[in-house]
């Protein structure tokens, strides 16, 4: 039996699983923990990742590994290699201005202009997430610290360039998909747009060309090996993979095929063999870690509005659930609107989370447990619309993620889409995803390794 491990390095913990690479059958895992808010020393995940290899057993049997990450985390280097300040998470908002004001500048002073010319050079509009918006806030907050920049990583690429061991910036690799959610990588056509690069640092093109970015990887293509110093030489590394990609490989999503992510965020992806490009910024084109695409939209609220309202209530999953599905569809009119962390889709960064409605017939415990499914629901509905709104055909849906547990939401998803929601049993399908390339590596084949699925549970409209 020759197993593989794939690594998700989430905002809350890093997961490891080490999985048969003939059959995808889960041999055995391990996990630890991320220190929590938006900016995080990297060196934190490494020990984590390091944490959480030693809880699935170690690598000793192990005979490659593909890292997925999530994206957007901005990690800056200086020419030794080391990092220069705390990474900027994809969930810090503080470059919303200098999102603004990118946009703003590259359509000349006007933001439509600006909108349509970022979604034909890079397939999206930044917000405040994306890499690029971070470096031009460190560029104005931070001019020193910007000035040291030699090399920009991503999560992903930074955890797997400490798994080879490397010294030297030159060594740094990343793939399609997460290059493709920093703001400055055309995933059309397979280019870093170096004046997009300039443009968020405000210096000239010719000078920051001697910055270092991550060699572009194919879907297949190794990494390199592990660290003879850790002992990992006999470990041959994949790409990696963004997380969203990395569920979406998974899964085993074909072309055509829709997921629902409900975490942390809120994403909706759909694998299309045809790039994505929205001027209007409510679909962000990335690629997929097949060779494909992955047009997606995500949010900044997810299942943190149900766990928030179930600790409200003093109530767990099982009974939040049963509340909300005691409460009439609409909730005898009380609505919430989940913006409790700001949003992204809608781009309204700084927005609050509002409660409405209440009258004293609505305002009971099974109407306002209804009222935040129905409102995250409605919220991630508009994600959906947002998809088929630039062509892309959206005919059923595969929910997964933490959120997926409440079955309210599984019930109250499926009406309010008017789609069939597929769940699959809980696993953590990034790292199956990072897995599944791991094998699809070290077997040098045209196509990743088919694994078979356990049993769906659909949910009709």
């Amino acid at each position: 039996m020759t197993l593989v491990a794939g690594v998700d390095s989430s905002t809350q913990s890093c997961k490891v699983l080490i999985i048969d690479a003939d059959t995808g059958r889960l041999v055995r895992s391990g996990t630890a923990p991320h220190p929590p808010g938006t900016e995080v020393d990297p060196q934190a995940w490494w020990v984590a990742l390091l944490a959480a290899i030693a809880d699935a057993g170690g690598l000793a049997d192990v005979a490659a590994l593909s890292v997925g990450g999530q994206q957007h985390g901005m990690i800056v280097l200086d020419a030794n290699g080391e990092v220069i300040r705390p990474a900027l998470l994809w969930n810090d908002t503080r470059s919303s201005v200098a999102a603004e004001q990118l946009v703003e500048e590259f359509g000349d002073g006007d933001l439509a202009l600006g909108a349509a010319r970022w979604a034909d050079a890079v397939g999206s509009v930044p917000v405040a997430s994306f890499t690029v918006t971070k470096l031009r806030w460190l560029a104005d907050h931070e001019p020193d610290n910007a000035a040291r920049i030699a090399a920009v990583a991503l999560p992903h690429d930074w955890l797997t360039w400490r798994l080879t061991g490397a010294s030297t910036l030159e060594t740094l690799v990343t793939d399609r998909s997460d290059a493709s959610g920093t703001g400055y990588f055309d995933p059309s056509e397979g280019v870093y747009r170096w004046d997009l690069l300039a443009l968020a640092l405000r210096r000239p093109t010719e000078e920051v060309t001697g910055i270092r970015l991550p060699r572009v990887l194919g879907p297949a293509e190794a990494a390199g090996r592990g660290s003879t110093t850790l002992g990992l030489n006999h470990l041959l590394l994949g790409p990696g993979c963004g997380d969203n990609a990395g569920a979406a490989l998974g899964l085993g999503l074909a072309p055509g095929a829709t997921q629902v992510s409900l975490g942390t965020s809120g994403v909706v992806a759909t694998v299309s063999e045809t790039p994505v490009r929205d001027a209007t910024g409510t679909v962000a084109g990335f690629a997929d870690a097949t060779g494909h695409f992955l047009p997606l939209v995500c949010t900044l609220n997810g299942a943190r509005v149900l766990v928030s309202t179930a600790e409200l209530l003093s109530v767990d999953y099982d009974e939040f659930s049963r509340l909300a599905l005691s409460a009439p569809a609409g909730a005898d009119g009380l609505t919430l609107v989940p913006y409790f962390e700001g949003e992204r889709t809608p781009n309204l960064p700084h927005a609050t989370a509002t409660l409405s409605g209440m009258t004293l017939t609505s305002f009971t415990r099974a109407n306002l447990a209804r009222a935040a499914v129905e409102g995250l629901a409605r919220l991630l509905g508009d994600a959906l619309t947002g998809v088929r709104e630039r062509d892309v055909p959206v005919r059923r849906v595969t929910l997964v993620g933490g959120g997926a547990q409440a079955e309210a939401f599984r019930v109250v998803a499926a009406q309010v889409w008017g789609l069939p929601v597929d769940v699959p049993p809980p696993a953590e399908y990034v790292a199956r995803g990072a897995a599944r390339q791991a094998a699809w590596v070290l077997s040098g084949a045209a196509s990743p390794p088919h694994w078979a699925e356990a049993g769906v549970t659909t949910y009709e409209p």
